[in-house]
């Protein structure tokens, strides 16, 4: 791997089974399991043109790597995330394959361009900003408060960034569904696949991935719960395939 330097406060960790490094800061941003799982759960082309938006350390697009030849673009308008998404690129020698772009998600069309992408995702910002409820951080109030991007200025972009037949895949927090599902339909995106994801067995669900088709044919198929920790407090056999891939006989 190439020589990449790290800044004060920075890490360099293994990016799960992939062969992969990540510069991460837990003052600024660590990436956590819904990236991982959005990552997985999106339907990704195994070529043309992907985009990630709100991309912080690029983490999905790492992983989106491992399972495509498409040419991903990504999106950070933070300049220190900015910064540390560009030298993971360099780091796990992508720079062929994935161009981070340093701009606001909200003005993404005029520097990506109109209806470009074959496929979209998103780890988007989960929290309505509501009084003092902001994390200390404001690099991380950013990243999990709609400060500088709501849920609809997110989608409408999605629709304007994406072809006609193009798709979007979002995590989310589950009880924004009815919210996450209105804009998408008032911005011609269609919900196709859902799939909730639920703590452990019998609690409620916590987080939820969807996909959807801008221009599709209503159709939305809920898939099963993904459950993140079984009985024993580990992870349940699914989610360990996800994070390392299938365990192995010794």
């Amino acid at each position: 791997m190439n020589s990449v330097c790290l800044n004060p406060g920075e890490r360099m960790d293994d990016l799960l089974t992939k062969n992969m490094k990540i510069i991460q800061s837990d003052e600024v941003f660590c990436f956590s399991m819904d990236a991982v799982l959005l990552a997985r759960f999106a339907g990704i082309p195994p070529k043309g043109r992907i985009v990630d938006l709100c991309t912080g350390n690029g983490v999905i697009p790492l992983l989106l790597s491992t399972r495509t030849a498409a040419h991903i673009d990504a999106v950070e308008i933070q300049d220190r995330l900015y910064d540390m998404a560009s030298r993971n690129i360099r780091l796990n020698k992508l720079h062929e394959q994935i161009t981070v772009y340093h701009g606001d998600v909200k003005e993404a069309v005029s520097f990506l361009g109109n209806g470009k992408y074959d496929f979209l995702t998103c780890n988007p910002p989960y929290m309505p900003v509501v009084g003092g409820d902001k994390n200390k951080s404001s690099h991380v109030a950013i990243a999990r408060h709609e400060i500088l991007l709501t849920l609809e200025e997110m989608i409408q972009v999605s629709c304007r960034l994406v072809r006609s037949g193009g798709k979007v895949a979002y995590v989310h927090r589950a009880g924004r569904l009815a919210d996450i599902i209105s804009i998408m339909r008032a911005y011609r995106i269609e919900p196709k696949r859902v799939r909730f994801v639920h703590p452990r067995a019998g609690a409620d669900a916590n987080m939820l991935l969807i996909e959807g088709i801008r221009d599709g044919k209503p159709d939305m198929k809920i898939l099963p719960p993904l459950i993140v920790y079984g009985e024993d407090g580990q992870y349940c056999e699914e989610i360990y395939s996800i994070y390392y891939g299938n365990k192995t006989e010794d």
